[in-house]
This record gives structure tokens, C-alpha cells and sequence, in this order.
């Protein structure tokens, strides 16, 4: 089966990109799964039940979160009630809303996805990821799994990926918005992407504006950041994982202008 994976999704630009490239992509490549981190699909930061439902109706089966899956008080009823749209696993239970990871059933096999956050450089570390991914696994069963670690460091994402080698399907690294050039089949027949990167645009920093950017790294000062417009391309990692043993093929990174 062909599972492709999405770099975080910016702002409605970057909604409205995908949606212009993923329907042909999906038929011209024959992609059987499409995941997607949405943790910034909505204008102004977050993910919006506008916005969720927008990359879904556009293509998309899973989404992922990160560090602003709660930012907006609008999505927590809709992490309720939707199992495709899931938030770090190692938030906790008790207090978060939503799930941690979700299961398709495409019939001839399930794929189950895993969403994780990294503590490394995180002002609010959480469970450990390591932990927390064992526990999941525990629990889940399905012939296919894949992780979106979402993480800062590329040393913790590096370490799941061989943490979890041989374990799972595919681990690909969301959060830094630019895509490492690491796309591999590791040792154990695990496909691998430190950061698939970002859907937005192009001459952006984080789909942010620069002008924005360099004026709150000169200056110090609170300013609030505004996504930019122009040309656009959507960041993603191919992964082609036999059905019978859940290994992986191949993984591919690429770039869609």
C-alpha cells in the first residue's frame, strides 16, 4: 500500500493548496492512505473545526496534532466526537481532550496512527514519548502503524525512529516546518523522515511573513505573526509498505509545487 504523509498544514493558504494538489496526486500515484499534521491549518495558529473539515473533505484520512492542538476552545468538542483527527498521545488523559491515536479499516487491512510529542526543548514537556509509545502499542492492533512524532530536536525524533524500528510501519517528524533530506528504509524495515516539513508558503519563515519574523528576532518585542501570501507547495514523504508483513518499501521525500 502507498501512505502519504504531510507536513504541518499553514493557515487557509496552505488549506486551500492542498486541496488544489492532493486530489490528482492521490489518483496519479495511486496513495491508498493520506495523513496530515492540521496543529496549524487554522488562520492565526491552532486547528479549527472549519479547517479540519476542510483538509478531510479535500483528501485527507488522519489528521495529526502537536503543541497547538488546544489552542483553539472550538476543536475540543470535535476531538470528541471525530476518531480521525487525533493530539499527542502523551497529553494527559484526564485533563486533554480527544485521543492519541486512531485505527482505519481499509477493508483488505487496518492502519493504525499514532500521534506523539517530544519533550526535548519543549517548555511544557509531557510523558515520555518512549513510554507513552509502548503503551499504545500494548494496546493497539492493526497490520500497519504509523507515528507522527512532533517534535523540535531531530536527536529525539532520530532516536523513536530507531527506538521503534522493526516495531512499526512508518515514523515520519512533524513541528520544525522543513523537510530533512533523511527519507530512508531503516535496518528493521522501518520507513523514516526526521520532518516531512511544511504545506504553505514557499518564501515564508514557518509560513509566516519574514518581515514579521526578523523584527521579533531584532527587536524582542511581542508582535503578532501573519501568515504571508504567494506561491506555495505542500512538503510530504511517500511510504510504500508491504501489506502482508507491514515493512516498508520505500520512502520518498518530495516537494509539490
Amino acid at each position: 500500500m502507498k501512505l502519504l504523509c504531510i507536513g504541518d498544514v499553514v493557515a487557509g493558504i496552505g488549506c486551500e493548496f492542498l486541496r488544489k494538489r492532493l486530489p490528482a496526486l492521490k489518483k496519479n500515484m495511486g496513495i491508498d492512505v493520506v495523513i496530515c499534521n492540521g496543529e496549524n491549518s487554522a488562520d492565526g495558529n491552532g486547528v479549527h473545526p472549519t479547517s479540519a473539515d476542510f483538509l478531510f473533505q479535500s483528501g485527507v484520512d488522519v489528521i495529526t496534532l502537536g503543541n497547538h492542538a488546544f489552542r483553539r476552545r472550538e476543536i475540543y468538542s470535535y476531538l470528541e466526537d471525530n476518531e480521525f483527527i487525533i493530539r499527542p498521545a502523551n497529553y494527559p488523559k484526564s485533563t486533554t481532550p480527544g485521543r492519541g491515536y486512531c485505527i482505519l479499516d481499509m477493508g483488505r487491512y487496518t492502519v493504525g496512527v499514532i500521534n506523539l510529542i517530544g519533550n526535548v526543548f519543549n517548555s511544557a514537556p509531557l510523558d515520555c514519548p518512549f513510554y507513552t509509545v509502548d503503551g499504545v502499542l500494548d494496546d493497539m492492533k492493526a497490520d500497519i502503524i504509523v507515528v507522527d512524532i512532533h517534535a523540535e530536536a531531530t536527536s529525539e525524533k532520530r532516536s523513536l525512529g530507531f527506538y521503534l524500528d522493526g516495531r512499526v510501519s512508518a515514523v515520519f517528524g512533524t513541528h520544525t516546518h522543513v523537510q530533512t533530506a533523511d527519507a530512508q528504509v531503516l535496518p528493521k524495515g522501518t520507513g523514516y523522515i526526521t520532518d516531512a516539513g511544511m504545506t504553505g508558503p514557499c518564501q515564508s519563515v514557518l509560513g509566516v511573513d519574514p518581515a514579521i519574523t526578523i523584527t521579533s528576532f531584532r527587536d524582542k518585542l511581542p508582535i503578532r505573526f501573519e501568515p504571508i501570501k504567494g506561491e506555495c507547495s505542500m512538503d510530504c514523504v511517500l511510504f510504500e509498505i508491504d501489506e502482508k508483513t507491514g515493512k516498508a518499501i520505500s520512502a520518498e521525500s518530495m516537494c509539490i509545487r
